[in-house]
């Protein structure tokens, strides 16, 4: 019993006081919760201050749980809702300015090659020109790889309105790269 445990059983042995499952369940997402904070917030400080919370509020709200549904689709939920209401507070609900930069990919590591690093700060710096609504289904989506069911919990909105959520937030991302990119096609080649 341990790392190769399912979530349900890991919550179950939470629920039992076990610290260990507790452990298992914060290295299994603390990652992946990051990011999904990072790329609707922006900024790496308040993506850290989110997953912290979103552990925080997993044991207050352990009980809640609901093992019909994936626990990966409820922490998301917690997780999506922290970094929404971060926005609200520091009264960032509206897209960036244009000229406005969010952090770059950078601070991830030196594993990221300059090539992949402009990209991604190219998609993060549309991303956060989008509204935070359209930022999270992005986020929960592609880079978070969640089912339109599990996203449809995870926002508590029926999977129509995912698709077609989904579906306008990719047209108005489309037209904010194409925005992004360079004049006439001129990238710099490496």
């Amino acid at each position: 019993m341990g790392e190769e445990d399912p979530d349900e059983r890991l919550v179950e042995r939470c629920l039992e006081g076990d610290r260990e499952a507790f452990a298992v369940l914060v290295r299994r997402y603390q990652r992946p919760i990051h990011h999904a904070a990072y790329r609707v917030l922006g900024r790496q400080e308040d993506a850290s201050d989110v997953t912290q919370a979103v552990f925080l509020k997993m044991v207050e709200r352990m009980r809640d749980f609901d093992p019909r549904y994936r626990f990966f689709s409820w922490i998301y939920r917690i997780a999506i809702n922290e970094a929404l209401n971060v926005l609200r507070r520091n009264g960032r609900d509206d897209p960036l300015d244009a000229d406005e930069e969010p952090e770059g990919p950078e601070s991830f590591g030196p594993e990221w090659k300059a090539s992949e690093a402009e990209t991604s700060r190219k998609i993060q710096r549309a991303l956060m020109r989008m509204k935070p609504t359209d930022r999270a289904v992005i986020t929960l989506r592609h880079f978070s790889e969640c089912s339109y069911e599990e996203i449809a919990v995870a926002l508590d909105i029926d999977v129509k309105t995912v698709k077609s959520r989904l579906f306008e937030a990719r047209t108005r991302m489309r037209a904010l790269l194409e925005e992004l990119r360079p004049a006439h096609g001129t990238e710099a080649t490496r």
